[in-house]
């Protein structure tokens, strides 16, 4: 339950700290005294969306803070919840806060003092609090919400169900992904073969080597320069051991005259003769180069169309590598994917009849599990239909019969083929029809309240907005008596401007405007035994006090307290 709540510079409050307590919390106030922005001051709290009007005219900031402490019956709800978020419940409490700047709009939210997203506060704050505005009568003709909240009373049962439909469906659309991709529509699968066989084809027939295009990307840049090559490879070759000029050696023959004069020497003079044996090597090494430049201007004149061949191999290269992902690696794994993929479609029968049997195997899954989700539906829609009936008649609508009509699609969704409608007939003999076409303001408050009366929620803290809206009299007695008997297990807190209500109240605040230093205020009050017999008078007799309202609102209150003290 709430605890502690610290509104800051929230429209017209510019501060206040309430403090709430177990039970029936009731806020009452003159109209336009600013009852409101409690209320948007929580739904700011819980993450719901506002925007800088909510902040107080010359303020920089709007914020709000919020303990919770949280009692054993909804404590192992609300840590599995917070902790699906990441976040843990520090000894049964839990903090949140959210602030937004005037100047950007922007808003900053923790939870325990820690950072977190509007989105993950929103979510943490579903595991806390309902809140029931002016406005969220309008959930009850949502054939959606009618769905959730009959699901809801259905229990574990059911959210098991729906956990196990969800994964069936996603089986189901994988498997069916996989079947048309093996049969595909009309003649799409044998266009797909034949495009498959034309890419695998055109990689096959390049027989693409690994380190090919390198070792002829190398010999092309030679052969590009093959004039210039063979010009001075023959200009080596004739210097080294070829024809120079008449009367003129070359590099060879002189070489050798020079290991004939050498060898001469060494006779003579032995100790040359290392010189000699120097010189008769660089004769052979001269004489093996020699031959290797012969051999090397043999290769350039063998074949003067070799460049164009490269030419075009590099260009086959060059396309596969562009078509089928850049570069050589790319190209195999194609060629690889592209085998697996027609042995695939072209031995596929056997694969097609096992797809199609597991596609029938979990259409009977499914159809049997969205039954067996009828079934409980149907149940608890008996039951709760029968608790609402009996509630809306100890609220004033004593010949309304409430049911749940439930229809089934042709279709599937994670909810399963159910389509939920509540139904109401407020008056014997009248036919049924849907909420939303027959319910009034005041029928919507009392069937809101009676749903929440039998729904097992476990939710700790529920809030109403003028739940009162559109009853007055007796009606309003029984309203009040439906409010103290949910308080019992939860927390509320209502605003209302019905004594009826204020008098059950367990904690009772006064919502007034005044001006300070040339300002408008609103402030939050919490009123002791007297105070809350006056603003009982006041809620009964208007404006005007007199010692007869408050003899009345002082028995009013005494009979109330009286009630509230019976057995539960």
């Amino acid at each position: 339950m709430i605890t502690s709540l610290r509104i800051k510079n929230v429209a017209l409050i510019e501060e206040a700290e309430v403090s709430f307590a177990a039970g029936l919390n009731v806020l009452s106030g003159e109209t336009g005294a600013g009852k409101s922005i409690v209320v948007d001051s929580i739904n700011f709290l819980l993450g719901g969306r506002t925007s800088r009007d909510l902040i107080r005219a010359g303020a920089d900031f709007a914020s709000v803070e919020g303990i919770m402490d949280i009692a054993a019956p909804f404590y192992e709800f609300v840590k599995e919840g917070l902790f699906s978020l990441g976040i843990e419940l520090e000894e049964g409490q839990i903090m949140l806060a959210r602030t937004m700047q005037t100047d950007t709009g922007k808003s900053s939210c923790k939870i325990n003092g820690r950072t977190v997203t509007v989105g993950v506060l929103k979510q943490a704050a579903e595991f806390l609090i309902e809140l029931h505005g002016q406005h969220e009568h309008q959930n009850l003709l949502d054939p959606i919400k009618q769905l959730q909240m009959l699901d809801q009373f259905c229990g574990d049962n059911l959210t098991a169900q729906k956990s196990t439909l969800e994964s069936l469906l996603v089986n189901y659309k994988e498997t069916n992904k996989a079947l048309k991709a093996l049969t595909g529509t009309g003649n799409q699968r044998e266009e797909q073969i034949e495009i498959w066989k034309f890419q695998l084809e055109e990689i096959e027939s390049a027989a693409l080597k690994e380190g090919e295009e390198d070792t002829l990307t190398a010999k092309r840049n030679r052969l590009s320069g093959l004039e210039k090559l063979s010009k001075n490879t023959s200009g080596v070759v004739s210097l080294l051991c070829g024809f120079i000029a008449p009367g003129q050696q070359n590099a060879v023959d002189q070489t050798a005259k020079a290991v004939s004069h050498s060898a001469e020497i060494s006779r003579l003079d032995p100790s040359q003769e290392g010189l000699h044996l120097s010189l008769v090597d660089i004769q052979a090494q001269l004489s093996e180069i020699s031959q290797d430049f012969k051999d090397y201007l043999d290769e350039l004149d063998a074949d003067p169309h070799e460049l164009e061949k490269i030419e075009a191999r590099l260009d086959t290269i060059y396309k596969l590598k562009k078509k089928y992902g850049g570069s050589f690696e790319a190209v195999l794994k194609k060629q690889q994917e592209l085998t697996a993929k027609l042995d695939s479609l072209e031995n596929s029968e056997e694969e097609i009849r096992r797809l199609k049997q597991m596609l029938k195997g979990i259409s009977k899954e499914i159809t049997s599990l969205c039954d067996d989700m009828n079934t409980l539906r149907t149940e608890g829609a008996a039951k709760i239909s029968d608790a609402i009936t009996e509630n809306l008649r100890d609220l004033g609508m004593q010949n309304a019969k409430f049911f749940i009509e439930i229809n089934r699609k042709t279709s599937f969704s994670p909810q399963g083929n159910d389509e939920v409608e509540f139904m109401i007939s407020p008056n014997p003999g009248e036919p049924a029809k849907p909420l939303r076409k027959t319910a009034s303001g005041g029928e919507m408050s009392r069937i809101m309240l009676a749903i929440k009366t039998i729904m097992t929620d476990r939710i700790s803290t529920v809030i109403f907005d003028e739940v009162d809206t559109g009853v007055s009299g007796r009606t309003a007695q029984q309203v009040a008596e439906k409010l103290m008997r949910v308080s019992r297990t939860r927390q509320i807190l209502c605003i209302t401007h019905l004594p009826q209500i204020a008098a059950m109240a367990d904690t009772h605040f006064l919502i007034e405007k005044t001006a300070q230093n040339n300002r408008t205020v609103t402030n939050v009050t919490p009123l002791p035994q007297e105070e809350m017999i006056s603003e009982l008078a006041r809620l009964t007799g208007g404006a005007k006090i007199t010692s007869a309202t408050l003899q009345a609102a002082r028995e009013m209150k005494s009979q109330t307290d009286a009630m509230k003290e019976q057995p539960k």
